[in-house]
């Protein structure tokens, strides 16, 4: 099973870097999968450490896709790291193996602490169309136009009938990023 994070990594020069990121668990310990290359691949393998946020704010999974990476911070307990200062909760964990891959290396860390810090208060359609729709973003690239429009038209129903401010936000933010995808295609279609 794939969890869908804010994962916050520190270079060794301490420069902060906001990512979304599924992950899993295998036997006790979190495995991340990053893309190579890619900053938090870069920042675990050089420090050792990242800290896993688990927030129901979608606009901070919107944000990092749409060049919105300045969130709030707070220090964190046990590694030297910081989580985002809304998170729900966080887990703090140290890198004990890797194993390489051409595209996804795993790295698997163990948790060295955790905390909660607010109450889950349930799921909200328009909090999972926008995730979707952020991993779609996240993938034009690789997708037919037809497929994106498809997607976009099922998931803007949940968003319709059910978000408030923050998940309205992170949409536009999401659906202004399909835009200028398309625009920069037309460009280069017609250069």
């Amino acid at each position: 099973m794939i969890f869908e994070t804010i994962v916050t990594t520190r270079s060794p020069t301490g420069r902060v870097h906001i990512a979304p990121m599924g992950v899993r668990e295998a036997q006790e310990l979190v495995v991340l999968a990053p893309f190579k290359p890619s900053t938090t691949l870069e920042n675990v393998l050089t420090t050792g450490y990242a800290v896993v946020n688990f927030s129901d704010d979608v606009r901070i999974f919107a944000g990092c896709l749409t060049g919105r990476r300045d969130w709030p911070v707070v220090p964190t307990v046990a590694v030297p790291g910081v989580r985002l200062a809304t998170t729900l909760a966080h887990a703090e964990l140290e890198l004990v193996r890797t194993e390489d891959d051409e595209l996804r290396p795993r790295l698997y860390c163990r948790r060295v602490h955790a905390e909660t810090h607010g109450p889950f208060r349930g799921f909200n359609r328009a909090q999972a169309a926008v995730l979707e729709a952020a991993i779609l973003v996240s993938r034009l690239h690789l997708l037919p136009r037809d497929k994106i429009d498809a997607e976009v038209r099922y998931l803007s129903i949940a968003v319709e009938k059910t978000a408030g401010p923050a998940e309205r936000e992170a949409w536009d933010w999401l659906m202004e990023a399909i835009a200028a995808h398309d625009a920069r295609r037309e460009t280069e279609r017609s250069a």
